[in-house]
């Protein structure tokens, strides 16, 4: 199965018009578009693997096994994180914040590459795919890929000791629906860029970086002061960051959790609506 359909066409000279190919289903086009990026994948994924799985475990090597033996140094400091180590309560933290970073990364230059640089979304446009196809495809394998390099991660969670409960796979899905609500927005915004991506770094600077260091990924966000929690309640990654340690720590009540669920589901439906409208404009015939 490939994006290209096989066209049949008649001998060289013959006069015969080549049969237009088939549109494929509307589910089957977007696995095609999801193909497509694991092929490619499948060759390269060493060049990604520094990002994905090397950057996360420092973090957790940083701050799990480094910084939190100073915590657990500290009398009545396991009070902070409901009296469970600081390595498992940072551990499904760290889990959706690599997701919340991947798919930001994901959903910047490669989508305006796709449209600018190496154009594969316009080689893709001129098969039978449409816009909206392309769009929801690509989505959908970030959405692939962040549940693989996901499941790495929290293999080497449990290898040093931050699982403390088969809870920790609930931790992953959560993972995976905060990075696609990150991700759908982000992907947007990257469609209605025509620039070479200058607006990419302040997105990083003062969206992606300051939602992990103030969404309770480190610390609870109870102990920031009053007037910046409002800010930390509106982060993505705080709704994932309270999914994720809920089912990892059998913490929170169904109330919260079926609120950090709709809102992630929100804006995730809201992000691929956009997008969907992005794509299908820019790649109109």
């Amino acid at each position: 199965m490939a994006i290209e359909e096989r066209i049949p066409t008649g001998s060289v000279g013959s006069g015969v018009r080549a049969a237009p190919a088939a549109a494929p289903g509307w589910v089957r086009g977007v696995l095609l578009v999801v193909e497509s990026f694991w092929r490619w994948y499948r060759r390269n994924w060493r060049a990604t693997a520094v990002s994905s799985v090397l950057q996360p475990l420092l973090f957790l090597l940083a701050f799990g096994l480094g910084f939190g033996s100073l915590i657990a140094a500290r009398p009545g400091a396991e009070a902070a994180t409901g009296g469970v180590p600081y390595l498992v309560w940072l551990a499904p933290a760290l889990l959706a914040m690599s997701t919340v970073q991947s798919a930001a990364f994901e959903m910047t230059y490669p989508v305006l590459s796709g449209f600018k640089w190496q154009r594969i979304y316009l080689g893709m446009a001129a098969t039978p795919l449409t816009g909206a196809q392309i769009a929801l495809g690509h989505l959908l394998w970030v959405a692939a890929k962040m549940t693989l390099t996901g499941a790495v991660y929290l293999v080497l969670i449990a290898l040093f000791g931050g699982a403390a409960s088969p809870g920790v796979l609930g931790s992953l899905a959560a993972a995976v629906l905060t990075g696609a609500a990150v991700a759908a927005p982000v992907m947007a915004f990257s469609a209605s860029r025509e620039d070479e991506g200058a607006a990419f770094n302040a997105l990083f600077r003062f969206v992606v970086l300051p939602m992990t260091l103030f969404s309770g990924t480190f610390f609870p966000v109870a102990a920031l002061p009053g007037w910046v929690q409002p800010m930390a309640w509106a982060s993505p990654l705080w709704h994932g960051t309270e999914l994720a340690r809920a089912a990892a720590l059998g913490t929170g009540t169904p109330g919260a959790v079926l609120g950090h669920l709709a809102y992630l589901s929100v804006l995730l439906a809201v992000g691929a609506w956009l997008s969907v409208r992005l794509f299908t404009r820019r790649l109109a015939p």
